[in-house]
């Protein structure tokens, strides 16, 4: 039985408010797989590159749950083509912390983190397992026009990383069927396991209850929630807007998150500048990244969700969500397609043309029956999501590709 894990997560920290910055559905996925994974019994230690000085080394999160924060070049937020030059001396940290002590597997989190997993592997003769939750080759191929492509760095170092770990795991078939096509993976040492949804935190409730905890007033609300830059297409949610406005003009949009990466600050303003254009400046709200355990107040006060990403591994905004009664309106692609269920769930559309979303969250939002419908779906379907399966399934992997060792 597997008693103690080390997860790798250099370029951000469960610890970090997923929203803003470089914290997203990775830092909750880690959150919640470790507190999971120590209710059955597991230590896991989740290292992660240290960004202060007053940061403390290690901190436990619950008993079983630590975050140990590595030395690892300049402790400041770095951006991320700064980061593969910290690789080896956070690799070179893990491994002065985790020699000695009894690990059985290490689970990396990303291509850096991946990257540094090789090298710990390669030390401590300790099998690796993989998640990447984003992959470059995909966001590539379905970037916007006029973004840099990602690095030859990243896409070199994904390679690197496909063929030298023992486990590579994917959120979805669709993620499985990527690393194939894209990267020639072996099947053979690739995984299918969905993250989860914290069902306790993310349930229906009232609408009016949520909608006064916020402030908010009565009328038709869709809702944006991630960070912003171009990968989450919240250009595509205020386009959106305008064209639902012209149908229903006393809608509103709230858009919950922050900047991130290294374009997110101007996507931000040239959001807002687009917001002016439209002339829609007192109808969309800006709200900043919010602590994960608020963020189902505001799904429960919506009406719709909009999910018009360019790429997601898995979609977690999207399923919790669901959990939550909210109808969404989200991008076929990648593991969006399995996250929201077609016309049980909410509506997926083909591409990022405005015109398609606002079709299908005008057919929602003037149709209450419909809406109930979906409300109902969307509660259903998203129980498939589950922490404790994704931490069983896990745990027979790691069980696996220790055995073979």
């Amino acid at each position: 039985m597997i008693r103690r894990v080390a997860f790798l997560s250099l370029h951000t920290s469960p610890l970090v408010q997923p929203g803003s910055g470089d914290g997203g559905g990775m830092n909750v996925y880690i959150d919640e797989l470790a507190r999971t994974m120590v209710d059955r019994g597991v230590e896991v230690d989740v290292f992660t590159r240290a960004t202060a000085h007053s940061q403390a080394v290690d901190v436990e999160v619950t008993p079983g749950y630590r975050v140990v924060q590595v030395a690892a070049g300049p402790r400041r937020v770095l951006p991320m083509d700064a980061l593969p030059v910290t690789v080896q001396p956070f690799a070179d940290g893990v491994i002065d912390r985790m020699r000695g002590e009894r690990y059985e597997v290490v689970h990396s989190h990303y291509w850096l983190s991946g990257w540094a997993g090789l090298v710990v592997k390669r030390a401590l003769g300790i099998p690796l397992a993989n998640s990447f939750h984003t992959l470059g080759r995909v966001k590539d191929a379905t970037r916007r026009v006029g973004e840099p492509a990602e690095s030859l760095v990243r896409i070199a170092a994904e390679h690197e990383v496909i063929a030298g770990s023992d486990c590579v795991i994917a959120s979805t078939l669709h993620e499985a069927d990527d690393l194939t096509r894209r990267y020639g993976a072996d099947p053979a040492r690739l995984c299918v396991t969905h993250p989860g949804v914290n069902h306790d935190l993310f349930t229906p409730g009232s609408q009016q209850t949520a909608r006064k905890l916020l402030g908010w007033e009565n009328g038709p609300v869709l809702l944006f929630v991630g960070r912003i830059q171009p990968l989450k297409g919240l250009d595509v949610a205020v386009e959106t807007f305008g064209r639902v406005r012209r149908e229903i003009p006393a809608a509103r949009l709230a858009v919950v998150g922050g900047p991130s990466g290294p374009r997110g600050e101007a996507e931000l303003q040239r959001v807002r500048g687009r917001v002016e254009e439209l002339r829609l400046e007192g109808c969309v709200e800006f709200i900043p990244a919010r602590p994960h355990q608020e963020i189902a107040a505001y799904y429960r006060a919506a009406d719709v969700l909009l999910v018009p990403s360019r790429s997601e591994s898995f979609g977690l905004v999207a399923a919790e969500a669901q959990a939550c009664g909210l109808p969404v309106v989200a991008a076929r692609v990648g593991g969006l397609a399995y996250t929201v269920e077609e016309a049980t769930s909410g509506f997926l559309v083909d591409g990022w043309d405005p015109e398609g979303f606002a079709s299908a969250a005008v057919k929602i939002l003037l149709n209450d029956d419909l809406a109930a419908r979906l409300s109902k779906g969307a509660v259903e379907f998203s129980e498939r999501f589950s922490w404790e399966v994704a931490a069983e399934r896990l745990l027979e992997l790691y069980a696996g590709i220790t055995a073979a060792v």
